[in-house]
């Protein structure tokens, strides 16, 4: 890395700008206007815990709600130091060019701290969870004084990525808010959050995003709107997660799940050379995220096989030939029993073999024939 490169950011996925630099949010107006509410009402809640998915664009509410926070008098100042108020609360909306929107662009504003994974310039990665120390941080924040009756705003991206010290060291925060301070909290896992942090939370509930939303945030991510086609695909795959979305896309996601519904395709029976071919594509030197890709792919379509043995339609989407394949593999609910205890033992036993270093090869091959005894067993034609 170059002396003059930014650093790595780890709130930031490869292949998209930084959620503090989207200028919309889609999908999420109900948990805008519940902040709007609380504002109007002026029964502002110290910390706010976005929940839902990941990708669903958390954090990019987290910085939108930022701004208009930052932009906004806590109470009627007089003249600000920090630009015009905006006239009416109708909308987190802030103007690009507001001295508040360019400071958060900057990561420069005073009355901003943000608590996410460090990036370790000697091992060149990223810690592996968010450090005491950087929690720490917050006390030499709140030490300095909010000037002109603005508001002060923490961002905790991710929360469920705090160590345990990280943690208490918030719940004192948390439990004795400084005047005129919102912490917001993205949180992809609240079951991994210590109970008394969720207790001190006022908890917004963030659902996946539809299609045309999805295609709108993917529009905004990549400066361009995709083909009908690529979109319908890319929603069937990631769900509503426009992270997820765009994870698969650069992974080459789509093509990847074609050759796997190929191979599944010839349950009970696979094609033995075209099984090993898929297996060893995920070995090659540099190819390490093939492997958790095929196994996300492989995930995906058990998931898609159970729910149409439960509910006896096929999703759509993500393939023209996938819809009669699937339910061919899961025409009833007992065998959307046997893909669904498929999903959870299989999936488990690869990723444990991985995470020992074990040959991607031989799990994946070990998970392919696998899938293919459940077929046997359950009689497939």
């Amino acid at each position: 890395m170059r002396d003059d490169a930014p650093l790595p950011e780890a709130d930031a996925l490869p292949g998209a700008p930084h959620p503090r630099f989207a200028t919309r949010v889609f999908g999420h107006g109900a948990a805008e206007a519940d902040l709007l509410d609380a504002v109007a009402s002026d029964r502002l809640h110290h910390a706010w815990l976005l929940t839902g998915p990941k990708g669903i664009g958390k954090a990019s509410f987290a910085w939108r709600a930022a701004r208009f926070l930052l932009a906004t008098p806590a109470s009627d100042p007089g003249p600000s130091l920090f630009g015009d108020a905006p006239a009416a609360a109708t909308s987190l909306d802030i103007d690009p060019d507001h001295p508040v929107a360019r400071r958060i662009a900057a990561l420069s504003d005073p009355r901003l701290y943000l608590l996410r994974r460090p990036y370790d310039e000697k091992t060149s990665r990223f810690k592996q969870d968010i450090p005491v120390d950087a929690a720490r941080g917050l006390k030499g924040f709140f030490t300095m004084s909010a000037v002109d009756g603005g508001r002060r705003v923490v961002i905790v991206d991710a929360a469920d990525e705090m160590n345990a010290s990280a943690a208490n060291a918030l719940l004192k925060v948390l439990e004795e808010p400084p005047a005129d301070t919102v912490i917001l909290l993205v949180c992809h896992a609240p079951s991994k959050l210590l109970p008394t942090i969720r207790s001190r939370c006022r908890t917004l509930r963030m659902g996946p995003l539809s299609e045309p939303d999805l295609g709108d945030a993917l529009a905004q991510a990549l400066g361009a709107p995709l083909p009908d086609a690529e979109l319908a695909s890319l929603n069937a795959l990631a769900e509503g997660s426009v992270g997820q979305a765009i994870t698969l896309r650069d992974a080459g996601g789509p093509e990847a799940y074609g050759s796997l519904l190929g191979l599944m395709d010839g349950l009970p029976r696979l094609d033995r050379p075209a099984t090993l071919k898929l297996a060893e594509s995920a070995a090659a030197r540099g190819a390490e995220a093939r492997f958790d890709l095929l196994l996300m792919l492989t995930e995906t379509f058990l998931f898609r096989l159970a729910r149409t043995g439960a509910t006896g339609h096929p999703p759509t989407g993500a393939s023209p030939q996938e819809a009669a394949l699937l339910q061919r593999l899961a025409p009833t609910a007992q065998a959307a029993r046997g893909w669904a205890t498929a999903q959870a033992t299989l999936l488990a036993k690869a990723r444990a073999g991985r995470a020992v270093n074990l040959d991607p090869t031989a799990l994946l091959l070990d998970m392919f024939h696998g899938l293919q005894e459940v077929a046997s067993a359950q009689g497939t034609a």
